[in-house]
């Protein structure tokens, strides 16, 4: 099965070993059209064919709860729950009903407690139309306790520019002692760095992009770290991942080009078009984060009207919490990429309805690491912020290690 989430070797990770916890067992992705852009994500767009439950981004959800996908009309064509912040990935095994209309966890499997699961599902209507959905949700975790969400995967290879994130389920008030209680080495041996964005997020990076080839090795001392009065850490767990080549793409949003640059060298110049006067693309160096090789994009869970909305957006790369996309676009006409910006802030590749593997979109997705870089030049917009996405190499060393607790 191709699933509507491409993990090509890192998404987030959380490792728990607290032995109370038992083992048993969200964002409709929205971003840009032709008239594309930013999108939180977090509401459920309205008229989603595919129906979640839990919600997108709960909390608290227990082993009992129930959690169901459902469609009214068509079928279901695939469907993934899985434990995505975990240092081994595991599934929730589910079965469809005889219709296909829904899916169920199998009997007697249950979610795990102080754990993260993503819901990937397509659809199939009547005409032969797919629709796609992601969303996520938190099982529940002891008023008392305290854990951390981190990207990457364990044993995942990723791009040069990957950055280690953190985000707590609670408020950080002693910070030093968890950040001193969180390892980031590498060999070989270059100086590695925190710094917080509020009080639940921690970000760690070298000075400059990773080498091919470096090993990376996360330990995690969290266990009965106090990060608050009566809030203590359950984590304790090494983790660690390899990084691959290197691939930095430069969109220049005046010229409609993007150049992918693999180990130092030129391989690719490929038609793009940007963001429209009005809803441009941020400038900045952004990191992939997330690889969907179907989603749904509608403009109306982002305060736009009903200006779009678009059920199978092949070949998306995320580049921002916000909903920065790299996506596959089969809707514009083809003469549009290279000589016009017509996007609400995303950037689209020419690609096929469906995704064709030898379209643009098709040839830089199936290339595309987690971790790697896409940075966006010359256009009129705003600088990315450091904290959105995994945004920290906008901010120079200086700035960078300022923001650590430790300094």
């Amino acid at each position: 099965m191709r699933h509507v989430l491409k993990r090509a070797g890192a998404r987030m990770a959380v490792v728990l070993t607290w032995a109370g916890l038992m083992t048993g067992l969200v964002a409709c992705l929205a971003g840009c059209s032709q008239g594309e852009t930013l999108s939180e994500g977090k509401a459920s767009a309205p008229g989603d064919t595919i129906r979640v439950v839990p919600e997108d981004g709960a909390r608290g959800v227990g082993r009992t709860d129930r959690i169901e996908v459902r469609v009214e009309d068509g079928r279901l064509e695939r469907v993934e729950v899985r434990q995505i912040e975990n240092a081994t990935p595991e599934d929730l095994p589910g079965r469809l009903s005889a219709d296909g209309r829904s899916w169920t966890p199998e009997p007697g499997a249950t979610v795990t407690l102080a754990a993260k699961y993503s819901v990937d599902a397509v659809a199939v209507d009547r005409q032969g139309r797919r629709s796609a959905r992601h969303t996520t949700f938190t099982t529940l975790v002891p008023a008392d306790r305290f854990i951390g969400y981190f990207a990457p995967e364990n044993r995942s290879t990723v791009g040069t520019g990957m950055i280690v994130s953190f985000d707590f389920n609670r408020r950080i008030q002693d910070r030093a002692a968890v950040e001193r209680a969180v390892s980031v080495t590498s060999e070989p041996p270059v100086e590695i760095a925190g710094h917080w964005f509020g009080d639940d997020r921690l970000d760690f990076r070298p000075r400059t992009y990773w080498r091919p080839g470096t090993r990376v090795t996360v330990e995690l001392r969290l266990r009965d770290v106090e990060a608050a009065p009566g809030v203590f850490g359950i984590q304790r767990k090494t983790v660690g991942f390899t990084i691959g080549r290197s691939q930095v793409s430069l969109v220049d949003a005046a010229e409609h080009t993007m150049r992918v640059w693999r180990d130092g060298t030129l391989t690719s110049t490929l038609p793009i078009t940007a963001g429209a006067p009005g809803t441009t693309t941020y400038n900045g160096k952004m990191v992939v984060s997330e690889l969907f090789d179907v989603t749904r994009m509608d403009g109306r869970t982002v305060g736009f009207g009903g200006e779009y909305d678009i059920k199978d957006v092949p070949h998306a790369v995320r580049l921002t919490t916000s909903g920065t996309f790299l996506h596959g676009n089969y809707w514009a006409p083809a003469e549009t990429f290279g000589t016009k910006n017509v996007s609400h802030g995303c950037v689209g590749l020419r690609d096929t309805k469906g995704g064709g593997t030898d379209t643009p979109a098709g040839w830089f997705f199936e290339r595309t690491l987690i971790g790697d870089v896409v940075e966006v030049v010359n256009s009129q917009d705003s600088t990315v912020a450091p904290d959105n996405g995994l945004g920290g190499w906008n901010m120079n060393w200086e700035e960078w290690t300022a923001g650590s607790a430790l300094r």
